[in-house]
């Protein structure tokens, strides 16, 4: 299902008006990177309205066979279609009811042609049947794949994740970010003796003779294609039940190794602190008929919807490091739930809008810590992930070429810090959590551009902070904050002036003394001035902890 209205002409509406284009104009794209990341003619004719999955999994050959039923809407009329499966996959056969259609593979596309014309207002499907040996990940969630593994008892455990590669990689689909389904039906037999966890809710289990078991899942949401997941292995369950401001109860299900369970009850009891604090910034848990589930997996994690991947055994922070030592929470609880809002509810159209999931559930760890412990903790972890910024690259990368190939984590740690920092030029928290909630509230269970959300906040705000995103969205440099001191008995006087890639950037920012900082409204193409009464030179500082900025001194003459 097409969540919102996507036009590829909005898309580079967006690139255009922030000029991010340039960063990239020598990169070399194929034309696989085109087929995978562009919507063409053979993608827009239609929009899918349901999956049904069914695959069998033998886990020893590491070896997938099923088939896919597409139900799409006709938006445009069409004789053939795109979907995508990777190259190393088999595509045996694909049926229109009970029409065989002629298909032709281009790299990791499979074009599927219909006798007749499709034609616009009407409904159709497809049958897909596919097989073969998928990936496996080297480094999961950094890479995308399957993870065949084994847990401590020697039993099989095996996930899959492969955001950015794309969910093409194990099942046909059409993979594109823009286009999610109404929902999902998820029908995996696994080895008998395993247990298979998959999205949403658990509708029925099969047994058969030929030693496979079948789990039926069901999604009753819209699902992005790279948050399908299976996890498969010796679970032990366990339930809890979250209690919503409204009175409303969510249910909660665990799944873990046998051997983690009392860690687990201990730890997962966060779950609640981290539902209320995202309840009380954006709102209720979005997916709320499906329940929520944390699975134990063989890898690090990952934001699979209402069936995240848990993989931090059990300790605090980040595998035990990454946060302050005095704080005692779990990263990956707090970092892939709050996806649920910011990447699953609220999704972008293209991989190169990323920051929009990760800048603001980057963030939402800051406001986690500010609602759990207080706003100066907050700031002192945030002050903690400005030593993983690297700024060698834009926050945006280049649309329509499914772009995940960023040299670092600055769409995390940058873009967490660029929503610090617009939360300071506003100097009003009153104001910037109406933003916050308000943002997720009109845009939730929708796709979303830049444009979309740069555009709400300056309604918002009644501000055009056009100039502020382009300059930390679209450059790999921020902007350096130059002044000069000038001492005149118990005077201090402060020249200063931006100097940034973006003509006219005019950021606000705080100086002075901490805890009694003064707002100062610097620009790019004039000094400006400002006096510090009963001020001593050596108490000035410019507030880094609050803003994302460089500094400098120079001569400065008004």
């Amino acid at each position: 299902m097409k969540k919102m209205s996507i036009l590829s002409l909005a898309l580079l509406f967006t690139a255009t008006i922030f000029g991010q284009t340039d960063f990239y104009k020598n990169k070399i794209f194929t034309k696989a990177d085109t087929l995978r990341g562009q919507l063409r003619a053979e993608r827009t004719c239609y929009d899918v309205t349901f999956y049904d999955l069914n695959v069998a999994i033998d886990i020893e050959k590491r070896f997938l066979k099923g088939f896919v039923d597409i139900h799409f809407d006709v938006v445009e009329d069409f004789d053939a279609l795109q979907i995508d499966l990777f190259e190393n996959m088999k595509l045996d056969k694909v049926f229109n009811y009970s029409k065989l259609l002629s298909t032709k593979r281009v790299n990791d596309a499979v074009f599927v042609y219909f006798p007749e014309t499709q034609k616009v207002g009407t409904s159709g499907s497809i049958r897909v049947f596919y097989e073969g040996f998928p990936i496996g990940a080297k480094r999961a969630p950094w890479d995308g794949g399957f993870v065949w593994n084994k847990d401590e008892n020697g039993d099989d455990w095996v996930g899959v994740a492969c955001e950015g590669d794309g969910a093409s990689l194990w099942w046909p689909n059409k993979d594109h970010l823009s286009d999610e389904p109404d929902s999902m039906s998820i029908r995996v037999a696994v080895p008998s003796g395993l247990t298979c966890v998959a999205n949403g809710n658990l509708r029925s289990t099969k047994q058969y003779k030929n030693g496979f078991s079948e789990f039926h899942w069901f999604v009753s949401y819209p699902i992005n294609n790279y948050n399908v997941t299976v996890n498969i292995g010796k679970y032990e369950h366990f339930s809890d039940t979250y209690i919503a401001t409204d009175g409303d109860s969510l249910q909660m299900d665990f799944y873990v190794m046998p051997y983690n369970l009392e860690k687990a009850k201990k730890q997962f009891a966060q779950v609640h602190d981290v539902l209320k604090a995202n309840e009380r910034f954006f709102g209720k848990y979005p997916f709320w008929n499906d329940g929520l589930a944390f699975v134990e997996t063989p890898y690090l994690g990952m934001e699979h919807q209402s069936a995240i991947a848990y993989g931090n055994k059990y300790m605090r922070g980040y595998l035990g490091g990454m946060i302050p030592r005095d704080m005692d929470w779990d990263y990956i609880i707090v970092h892939e739930l709050g996806h649920e809002w910011w990447g699953n509810s609220i999704s972008t159209n293209d991989h190169a809008e990323m920051w929009i999931h990760e800048s603001f559930t980057t963030y939402m760890e800051a406001l986690f810590v500010e609602d759990f412990m207080s706003k100066e903790d907050a700031t002192r972890y945030l002050g903690s992930q400005k030593g993983y910024i690297s700024n060698r690259e834009p926050l945006l990368g280049p649309l329509d070429v499914n772009w995940d190939n960023w040299s670092a984590s600055d769409h995390y740690y940058k873009g967490s810090w660029m929503l610090h920092t617009l939360r300071n030029t506003l100097n009003d928290d009153e104001k910037w959590f109406d933003i916050l909630k308000g943002v997720y509230q009109k845009f939730k269970m929708s796709n979303v551009t830049t444009q979309d959300i740069t555009g709400y906040i300056n309604d918002s705000t009644k501000r055009d902070y056009t100039k502020f995103f382009e300059q930390y969205l679209t450059y790999p440099g921020i902007p350096k904050l130059i002044y000069d001191l000038k001492q005149d008995d118990n005077n201090l006087t402060i020249r200063y002036l931006w100097e940034a890639d973006v003509v006219g950037f005019d950021m606000p920012i705080k100086v002075g003394k901490k805890g009694a900082y003064q707002m100062i409204y610097p620009t790019t193409d004039k000094v400006g001035e400002i006096i510090l009464e009963n001020f001593d030179k050596s108490d000035f500082q410019v507030a880094e902890e609050l803003f994302y900025v460089k500094t400098g001194t120079a001569n400065l003459k008004k």
